[in-house]
């Protein structure tokens, strides 16, 4: 259940922050603050959050761009 919710959070981190289209550091500053805070709502670490949606934010262009 725990890897649910990393994968959960991760997904609506990377989610939100494709939205923004700016740059890799706008992205990952969105990332990282749905990361935390949907950490936060599920129980979990807080700074495991931040540092996975920063990741994600900042990663996710070049993962949609490799699956166009």
């Amino acid at each position: 259940m725990r890897i649910f919710r990393i994968v959960a959070v991760c997904a609506i981190a990377g989610s939100l922050s494709g939205c923004f289209a700016t740059t890799d550091l706008d992205r990952a500053a969105v990332g990282a603050a749905v990361g935390g805070v949907g950490a936060a709502a599920v129980g979990g670490s807080v700074a495991t959050g931040v540092i996975g949606g920063a990741a994600v934010g900042a990663l996710c262009d070049e993962v949609f761009r490799a699956c166009r």
